[in-house]
């Protein structure tokens, strides 16, 4: 289990995660493509657990990295640095957001599989993808909780997806493999098990307003079985079909 999680990316999905890492007892060294010293006001929210750091700076100080950065940024990751790490990559595609990739528009490979080219000698895992940053908090639970929750992960290295499932089981998930990189297509945009499970009814609104009703909802509690159902019925849709979330995702 890392003493030390760092995170390259700083918006909701990571800070949700830092909080959780926190409140878990685990270290964390933020970052951001914009300087530490932006990151001061979040550092003082968490505590003493916490600092910022350069991408670079957390990458090599930390026993695991979480990617929580859009896509279209994948390439800034610093690859030298990861070397060797275990890396949770949170992204989805949406090409509305991060312009068209041809590899995967054409389902040459997966978008995780893309980060884990990038990041030849890193180990990366699929991991955060399928829920919102919310829900991330309100749904977390203890282990052994009758009301907890799963969330799938997806690795081609056995070690580095046992090491995630670890970790989300120490934030308050039980974990569902879904297989290698090559099968992460399962809990992408438009799946069963992405987004809609944790949510229930969404009412019908724009992608601005989704995300504010995301932190007015406490969530719906989706166990392992369920997660595997869902991901075990998934049908691969062209990468450029995805949308953003919204009640219509």
């Amino acid at each position: 289990m890392p003493d030390t999680l760092g995170f390259i990316g700083s918006g909701m999905i990571g800070l949700a995660v830092a909080r959780l890492a926190v409140a878990a007892g685990l270290d964390v060294v933020l970052s951001n493509s914009r300087g530490p010293e932006t990151l001061a006001g979040l550092v003082a929210e968490l505590g003493p657990r916490a600092r910022a750091a350069t991408p670079a700076k957390a990458a090599r100080t930390s026993d695991l990295v979480v990617a929580a950065i859009p896509l279209h940024a994948f390439d800034r990751l610093p690859a030298r640095e990861l070397a060797g790490k275990t890396v949770l990559d949170t992204a989805n595609y949406y090409p509305e957001r991060d312009g068209g990739i041809a590899a995967l528009d054409a389902g040459e490979l997966t978008s995780t599989a893309l980060v884990q080219r990038h990041l030849a000698d890193a180990h990366v895992v699929k991991a955060f993808n399928t829920i919102t940053p919310h829900q991330i908090v309100s749904l977390a639970r203890p282990s052994g909780a009758p009301d907890r929750s799963a969330l799938p992960v997806a690795g081609d290295d056995p070690k580095a997806t046992a090491e995630a499932a670890e970790l989300l089981d120490v934030l308050g998930f039980d974990a569902v493999r879904v297989g290698n990189l090559g099968e992460s297509w399962r809990t992408e945009p438009d799946t069963p098990a992405y987004v809609r499970p944790y949510l229930g009814d969404v009412p019908p609104v724009d992608v601005e307003e989704f995300l504010l009703w995301t932190t007015r909802t406490p969530g719906v509690v989706v166990p392992a079985p369920q997660v595997a159902a869902l991901v075990a019925a998934a049908v691969r849709r062209v990468a450029s079909a995805a949308r953003l979330p919204s009640a219509d995702a």
